[in-house]
C-alpha cells in the first residue's frame, strides 16, 4: 500500500480519535466547538499529509478523500452526540 492512499486513512483515524476525545472530555455545551476545530486541524493535518508525500498526481483527489472523510466523521459524531442529549445520558 502507497503512502498517498495511507495518508488519507490517517486522516480519518485522527479525525476518529477527536471525536472520541471529543465525547469523552469535553462538556456537552462545548462539543460542537471542538468539533469544529477538529475539523480545521484535520484540513491542516491534510494539506501537510499531502504535501509531503511530494506527488503532484491525484493530489485533489486525495485532498477531497481526506477532507470528506473527516467530515463524515465528525458529522457521524456530531449526530450521537446530539442523540446521547436527546436521551439525556450526555
Amino acid at each position: 500500500m502507497s503512502w498517498k492512499r495511507v495518508s488519507v486513512g490517517v486522516i480519518w483515524l485522527v479525525a476518529a480519535v477527536c471525536a472520541v476525545l471529543i465525547g469523552v472530555l469535553v462538556a456537552p455545551e462545548n462539543r460542537l466547538v471542538w468539533t469544529s476545530l477538529s475539523l480545521a486541524g484535520c484540513t491542516i493535518l491534510t494539506l501537510a499529509a499531502q504535501l509531503s508525500t511530494g506527488q503532484k498526481e491525484g493530489y485533489v483527489s486525495r485532498v477531497t478523500q481526506s477532507l470528506v472523510g473527516a467530515v463524515l466523521v465528525l458529522a457521524a459524531a456530531t449526530g450521537i452526540f446530539g442523540l446521547v442529549g436527546l436521551v439525556g445520558l450526555g
